[in-house]
């Protein structure tokens, strides 16, 4: 049983074939992530980038900001199986349901209340897992399930995450179903949220 659990992690995320692979985003080659600079041509520059620590602005609709670092902004992390996020929340401030297809999420309170939660899949009854947080408190999001952040306190809050991907993606529910491009069909979306096609139709107005 034990070989076998080794054997699925490394599928999962197999171990780097050699000590970095900086992302070339010049190369026309397509593989599952970005093609390796020449490593003569490395630099110091290319595993480190800046402002992390910057807060976002939170006037939008959600009342939040997410600053990411992924493999776009910092090319050292190519297939290293890893990111990072600073999210900042006004009062009242969300985080919609989202999903990342490609990492599990660690988060940590810097500063205020969070609430928190996911929902598991249907083998598990789709029930919402949640949690109140404060300050140096550690959440994990599973990866591929929706899952949100509310900030329920009196002032603005700041959390930083990590993601176990270079590139973890970002599907927000809301976006997905009701602004994809061409638009999902009404019928299908009525049916689906057992709902008339004219409430769709306002739904899908807002994105």
């Amino acid at each position: 049983m034990k070989a076998i659990a080794s054997i699925l992690a490394d599928g999962f995320q197999p171990s780097p074939l050699q000590d970095f692979c900086v992302a070339d985003f010049n190369s026309s080659v397509l593989v599952n992530g970005y093609a390796c600079m020449d490593p003569k041509l490395v630099k110091a520059d290319h595993f480190f980038v800046s402002g992390l620590h910057l807060d976002g602005s939170t006037s939008n609709p959600f009342g939040s900001s997410v600053n990411r670092i992924t493999v776009s902004q910092l090319p050292g992390l190519n297939t290293l199986g890893l990111s990072t996020v600073h999210v900042n929340y006004a009062r009242g401030g969300v985080v919609p349901p989202h999903i990342h297809p490609r990492a599990t999420e660690i988060l940590t309170v810097l500063e205020g209340n969070l609430r928190v939660g996911f929902v598991t899949s249907d083998l598990d009854e789709n029930r919402l897992i949640t949690k109140d947080l404060r300050e140096g408190d550690v959440f994990v999001f599973p990866i591929g399930h929706v899952h949100f952040q509310q900030n329920v306190g009196h002032g603005n809050v700041s959390v930083i995450a990590f993601l176990s991907s270079p590139n973890p993606g970002v599907i927000t529910v809301a976006n997905a179903v009701f602004g994809s491009n061409p638009s999902m069909a009404n019928d299908i979306l009525a049916k689906a949220f057992q709902v008339d096609k004219t409430i769709i139709d306002q739904f899908q107005l807002h994105f």
